[in-house]
């Protein structure tokens, strides 16, 4: 896979480089900025980009306004925000552009191993959709806390749901049958006013969808 890199910390955009180079991937172009980053994509084509949301000049939302730009021009571009925060302006609109496929949202404290990171990096090139379960916590909490309507499994549950993870493997993680995970599912789109939908990234487009209600 062909990845552009924009991270404004130099020794973090160089680790990420020989990270996924380890996994047998090309990185293309590493950038500090966000004009960088768009002309990056603009001259290489890549097939994923890992980018920051806060970098240069301002250091606000320049990274996350740039990604956006650019899944409007490339709808299939796959795009991977790894981040210390969660921008809640433009966020939602992200994780829903290009129809939800290719795209994810982790945060850089809540990635356990390299792995993980590379594995959903893989997931969301090949049209998944990653979000850390605290970026969709916190864009619910904008809306009265819709939250405090689940139990403590369905919270669990929810958190899974947003990884991407199928029923097999939530049932697995939590050590309870299909059945339970459908059932647990089944509430937790009846308390957010939600439907149930049939697949890993659609069931997190409807979670983010209650946010525009």
């Amino acid at each position: 896979m062909r990845i552009v890199i924009a991270e404004d910390a130099v020794l973090l955009r160089e680790g990420l480089v020989g990270l996924l180079e380890r996994f047998g991937h090309t990185v293309v172009a590493g950038v500090g900025d966000a004009p960088a980053l768009e002309s990056a994509v603009a001259e290489h084509r890549p097939d994923a980009v890992v980018t920051d949301v806060r970098m240069p000049p301002g250091f606000s939302d320049e990274g996350l306004r740039a990604a956006l730009r650019l899944r409007r021009l490339r709808p299939d571009l796959a795009v991977l925000v790894l981040s210390q925060y969660v921008e809640q302006t433009y966020a939602t609109e992200l994780l829903e552009s290009g129809g939800g496929a290719g795209v994810g949202y982790l945060l850089k404290d809540r990635v356990g191993d390299v792995r993980e990171f590379a594995d959903a990096l893989v997931r969301v090139a090949a049209g998944g959709t990653v979000v850390d379960p605290e970026v969709v916590r916190q864009l619910l909490r904008r809306r009265r806390d819709p939250l405090g309507r689940l139990t403590s499994r369905e919270l669990e549950v929810l958190g899974l749901i947003a990884e991407g993870r199928s029923n097999a493997s939530i049932a697995k993680e939590l050590v309870v049958t299909d059945a339970a995970v459908a059932k647990h599912i089944a509430n937790i789109f009846a308390k957010l006013d939600l439907p149930p939908a049939a697949d890993g990234h659609r069931r997190v487009l409807a979670v983010l969808a209650y946010l525009r209600g």
